[in-house]
């Protein structure tokens, strides 16, 4: 199972939308309708923006800061939403009022709710790939400097057809990669590798 299958279950498992509902006074059915559309989205951001040395090395940077054990449910429950808010920033940049937009659009829900949700999501999402990373492995060869294969390893990614990083470029090569964020499209390929 890739790393996005995990975070997926996890994510929508009972306790943890339990958590989510009560942190963010949202039912546990329009999360559900939410969170298979953002969580690919906001992977497929952070894998892109970790395309250039600078963006990796931003994005282990923010991965050290998010470093817990605890459980979803309580990491969801003492989230830090002014942090989430600001993790949306770095991730979405100049687009994140777009696919706010289009992810309310899709899940039937407000751009309030949606920022809501993602707010309290954001850091959970952070340290549930320290997480990854830390128990990732792979080799990882500094020798070159730190660069899209180097992240691709500390994600889970490399050569496995099926991996959480080479299904959000779609099987392409990074260089290959579509610039094109079509959220439905990735989440399509994404279910397809699962």
């Amino acid at each position: 199972m890739n790393l996005l299958a995990i975070l997926l279950k996890t994510l929508l498992s009972k306790n943890t939308l339990s958590a989510l509902a009560k942190k963010t006074g949202l039912t546990a059915a329009k999360l559900k309708k939410l969170i298979p559309l953002a969580l690919p989205l906001l992977l497929k951001y952070l894998t892109s923006n970790a395309s250039s040395q600078s963006g990796a090395l931003s994005l282990l940077g923010a991965l050290g800061q998010h470093n817990t054990a605890k459980a979803l449910p309580e990491q969801i429950a003492e989230a830090d939403t002014e942090d989430g808010s600001k993790i949306l920033g770095h991730i979405f940049g100049k687009n994140a009022e777009t696919e706010i937009t289009t992810l309310a659009s899709q899940s039937g829900l407000s751009g309030k709710e949606v920022n809501t949700a993602l707010d309290s999501i954001a850091p959970v999402l952070m340290s549930s790939l320290n997480t990854a990373a830390s128990s990732a492995k792979k080799k990882v060869d500094l020798s070159d400097g730190l660069d899209l294969s180097d992240v691709m390893a500390l994600l889970g990614g490399g050569n496995s057809g099926g991996s959480l990083l080479s299904g959000l470029f779609g099987g392409k090569k990074p260089a290959e990669k579509d610039d094109g964020l079509n959220g439905n499209a990735l989440l399509q390929t994404l279910l397809q590798l699962m």
